[in-house]
C-alpha cells in the first residue's frame, strides 16, 4: 500500500504529555506527544461510545476516555480495560523538521 503522508500539525503545537485533536480529510484524529518525545496518532473517537479521547487524560502512553473511563494504549491502539471491547485505529507518524506527518488512507 502506498504511503500518503499528510502534515497535521507542528511539533510545537502539542505540548509534551498532552493530546491535541485534528480534523484531516474528514477524519477526527488525536495527536499525542509523549513525555519521552515520541508522537503518535489514533482516531479521536472512543470505540465504546461517542466521546473525544482528547477530552480525556493522557498518562504516559495511556489515554483515558472522559465518558466511561475506558483506556487505550496510544502506541498500539489496544483497549486496556472495560468497557472497551474494540481497539482504536492507529496511524503511522513521522516528524520531519518541525512538521508532524501522518500516513492517512488515500
Amino acid at each position: 500500500m502506498a504511503e500518503n503522508w499528510v502534515r497535521v500539525a507542528a511539533t510545537g503545537d502539542v505540548a509534551a504529555g498532552s493530546a491535541m485533536p485534528v480534523e484531516v480529510r474528514g477524519l477526527s484524529l488525536a495527536i499525542y506527544h509523549l513525555d519521552d518525545g515520541r508522537f503518535f496518532c489514533t482516531d479521536n473517537i472512543c470505540t465504546h461510545a461517542f466521546a473525544l479521547l482528547t477530552d480525556g487524560w493522557l498518562e504516559g502512553s495511556v489515554i483515558e476516555c472522559p465518558l466511561h473511563a475506558g483506556q487505550f494504549d496510544v502506541c498500539t491502539g489496544k483497549g486496556l480495560c472495560a468497557p472497551i471491547e474494540e481497539d482504536i485505529k492507529t496511524f503511522a507518524v513521522k516528524v520531519v523538521g518541525d512538521d508532524i506527518l501522518v500516513d492517512l488512507p488515500g
